[in-house]
């Protein structure tokens, strides 16, 4: 495979990559003016913003929501992503999506059966020859955190706390707001990073609910009062109209490792981390008396990264995912359903959509060449796989698939990885960029020179990883704390 930090796929988008004199001068500037309004903090709408939000940390209202995004990120009315409700429907993850059968519909069982035989093939090989980041230990542990702390997932949840039925009193009440600040509050202390809610709507949201599950089940909504499933049918009750939306953090450390099996695994150790906090989320909002209904499988229920642009989250990105203002791609995104009334979070708009038309990094570093060059996103969708209704850069799942089997045989992640969202904010110059970005598109083109000069796409060495001092599962779970007095 090609050096992806320097190779060049194709030409480069219209902005400019290099850093002039002017340019650097340009940059220089934006920073002294960014000091200069943090300082001022009784001059002019920005400056009261941060006076604003010093305010809001030190004396926080009750109502107030316990996680506070960067002061760049604005709430706004409409996603970035544009959206044609007219033209949405609900699909099926099971046969439309790559990630299960569906596969086989586009390229044929004989050559999906090829796949497999490649994939194992060459997992075999490589442990033999004890290639670098493809030793045993490496695949271990790829196994291990995808696998070893899952527990049982359910759409109904598992039901074993006691509800206030059973202890013969009321169920919880509060207002909408309230409600939403004590389930963030739960989440985030089960280990989600960020939490926003969507409330549905027949002819918008709703239809962002697949209309059939991994495994085959119809996800349908109707008038009854529990939710229930059945051998061929999972039930929303017409009465569960919010969707609760968060995320897990995933770490960049091992991230940077794509596509060798610590680098895979990462995605694996959010996933069983997820399957943890989904069912005690289920649990607590039983014990309140109040249905919470999630994901029977991975990836079902319902299109994550859309609910997630819904829910302000994030924004959708070159490589079809969604970033997030926080940790970038490095996030993975679940929902559950409930009938809890939630005060809905707004979508968002942080320059990342429009960052993104001018840098094509994840493009260029792609292996199998699936992501989309083209300046702007567009409505035409590449294949079935893709949902239409919306604007994005679609992506050939397919070809994606196939080098995902028969290439590292892991889950790639180098879109990911090479992401200049995907960078910790350990320096103010990081935050810096990100504001900048948020308000301006002039500096975007050179912002991505600067992530290439500094070399933060590159890979590691996957043995030094082993040695590596990092905190637990990798990440820094402070980057979203609030500080308050």
């Amino acid at each position: 495979m090609s050096d992806r930090t320097t190779d060049r796929k194709g030409e480069a988008p219209a902005e400019a990559r290099g850093v002039s004199r002017r340019d650097f001068f340009k940059l220089t500037g934006a920073t002294a003016g960014a000091a200069v309004a943090t300082g001022a903090a009784a001059k002019g709408g920005r400056s009261q913003a941060f006076a604003q939000a010093a305010n809001d940390a030190a004396d926080p209202s009750p109502d107030a929501p316990i996680h506070k995004r960067p002061w760049w990120v604005r709430e706004v009315d409409e996603p970035t992503t544009e959206i044609d409700w007219g033209e949405k429907v609900r699909i099926s993850e099971r046969d439309q999506t790559v990630r299960g059968p569906g596969l086989a519909g586009y390229v044929g069982e004989a050559r999906v059966e090829h796949i497999g035989e490649i994939s194992a093939e060459n997992k075999i090989e490589r442990i033999r020859a004890d290639e670098p980041g493809y030793r045993l230990r490496d695949w271990a542990l790829n196994a291990a955190n995808g696998q070893g702390s899952r527990v049982p997932m359910s759409f109904i949840g598992p039901q074993t706390v006691d509800s206030p039925d059973d202890l013969g009193v009321p169920r919880w009440e509060g207002t909408p707001s309230e409600n939403a600040n004590m389930v963030r509050a739960a989440l985030r202390h089960m280990g989600a990073a960020t939490v926003g809610f969507v409330e549905l709507d027949e002819d918008t949201t709703e239809k962002l609910l697949y209309s059939q599950d991994p495994d085959g089940k119809m996800v349908e909504i109707e008038d009854v009062e529990e939710a229930y499933e059945d051998d061929d049918k999972r039930v929303i009750p017409s009465t569960a109209r919010w969707v609760i939306v968060y995320t897990v953090q995933m770490s960049e450390e091992t991230m940077r490792l794509s596509p060798a099996p610590i680098g895979g695994q990462t995605t694996g150790i959010a996933y069983a981390r997820f399957t943890q906090i989904q069912a005690m989320m289920q649990e607590f909002m039983h014990g309140i008396g109040w249905q919470c209904l999630g994901e029977s499988t991975i990836n079902a229920l319902g299109i994550s990264p859309a609910f997630g642009v819904m829910a302000g989250l994030g924004e959708m990105g070159r490589f079809n995912r969604m970033i997030t203002p926080e940790f970038g791609p490095m996030v993975r995104v679940f929902k559950l359903v409930t009938d809890l009334p939630l005060e809905p979070t707004k979508p968002i708009d942080a320059g990342i959509q429009e960052f993104c038309k001018s840098c094509a990094l994840c493009a260029e570093a792609c292996p199998s060449d699936s992501l989309s060059y083209e300046p702007e996103p567009f409505w035409e969708p590449v294949g079935e796989w893709n949902n239409f209704g919306h604007k994005a850069w679609f992506e050939n799942a397919v070809t994606c698939m196939e080098y995902w089997r028969t290439g590292p045989g892991t889950n790639c992640g180098i879109c990911f990885s090479v992401c200049p969202y995907a960078k910790k904010d350990e320096t103010f110059m990081h935050t810096l960029v990100k504001g900048v970005s948020a308000r301006t598109g002039l500096f975007n083109g050179m912002f991505t020179a600067m992530d290439q000069a500094f070399g933060y796409g590159e890979g590691r060495d996957p043995d030094e990883w082993w040695n590596l001092d990092l905190p637990e599962y990798g990440i820094d779970t402070q980057r979203t704390a609030t500080v308050q007095a």
